[in-house]
């Protein structure tokens, strides 16, 4: 899994732009909707196709940003598309005509199971999720079910037979907390710029800033220091973080908010191209799309304005190595 998620190139980017799905070209979106619709026709299901969607005759909806983003990526080339849509479809329809998890599994199963999950706010529909708890600004978290093929966000109406709310969040986050951490990579330049990226399959990567003490003592066998972190969850594969203890923190906050909007952009499971101060649990968001969407600015409030004078404060007033 690569830190800097690029598409593999395919047609120019002066080729015509596929409406929906940017990332690819006119030619390859059609190319792909096209393989949707056969490989739902193997299961013996026509759908209609629509950009960014296929409808079936019951009414039912099945989204296709994540899949066309799920090809784009894939180094192989369109010449695994076929291969990727077929397994898709395969476990959608699986999970779609299986009992549901939530009738068959004991109680104690899915708790065992139980996850939060951050997602971003803009692409959830909040008149099903209710109880989604705000974690920062456009950042939500909900509860999933970790299923062996598919990963289900428990809506209020499938929550409401569970139990109390407050103790199931605590269940899921225990279990978040007990997850290992698959790779960890460090981003750093020749100038000192330094940051730490924790990597996995796991729909649950990025979710761990909601334990991210637990995660920076596994990574780096160190406390969050008291000015806390600046961290990034681009997707859901990823969470980069860098401890704040000195001025250094200023190359890595431009480092992670070009790693973070690069990272955001033709991913599945995109959740933020920005940057956030965690600081006792609170996330602050640190950078922004300039106003022409062309570029990155970073946001500087009077709380972390006051953090940067005391960290330079400090290093001024620090003797010289030999004084």
């Amino acid at each position: 899994m690569g830190l800097f998620r690029r598409g593999p190139k395919r047609d120019g980017r002066d080729a015509p732009r596929d409406p929906e799905f940017a990332f690819l070209s006119v030619a390859e979106g059609s190319r792909f909707r096209g393989l949707v619709r056969e490989c739902f026709a193997e299961q013996g299901l026509e759908v209609s196709v629509f950009a960014d969607m296929v409808t079936d005759s019951d009414g039912r909806q099945f989204g296709l940003g994540n899949l066309a983003a799920v090809c784009h990526n894939d180094e192989r080339g369109p010449r695994v598309w076929p291969d990727l849509v077929r397994q898709h479809v395969g476990m959608v329809l699986r999970a779609m005509d299986a009992p549901s998890a939530l009738d068959t599994l004991p109680a104690e199963q899915i708790r065992a199971q139980l996850y939060p999950r951050v997602v971003g706010a803009q692409g959830l529909d909040t008149s099903n999720f209710q109880y989604a708890r705000d974690v920062g600004p456009g950042l939500r978290e909900i509860l999933a079910l970790d299923l062996p093929e598919s990963v289900m966000m428990l809506t209020d109406e499938a929550l409401q037979p569970l139990g109390d709310l407050a103790y199931l969040r605590d269940q899921a986050l225990y279990n978040l907390r007990g997850l290992p951490v698959e790779a960890h990579e460090t981003v750093r330049d020749d100038e000192g710029m330094r940051f730490e990226v924790v990597l996995g399959d796991s729909f649950y990567t990025a979710s761990r800033i909601l334990a991210l003490e637990s995660v920076v003592r596994q990574v780096t066998g160190e406390e969050l220091p008291p000015d806390g972190a600046l961290v990034a969850i681009p997707f859901r594969h990823q969470l980069a973080f860098h401890l704040i203890r000195d001025t250094g923190m200023i190359a890595a906050l431009n480092g992670m908010a070009a790693f973070a909007a690069t990272g955001f952009e033709d991913t599945p499971g995109a959740i933020s191209p920005y940057v956030y101060w965690w600081h006792d649990g609170t996330l602050t968001q640190l950078s922004d799309r300039e106003e022409d969407g062309e570029g990155l600015r970073i946001l500087i409030g009077e709380e972390f304005h006051a953090l940067l004078e005391r960290l330079v404060a400090d290093e001024q007033g620090r003797p010289d190595d030999g004084a």
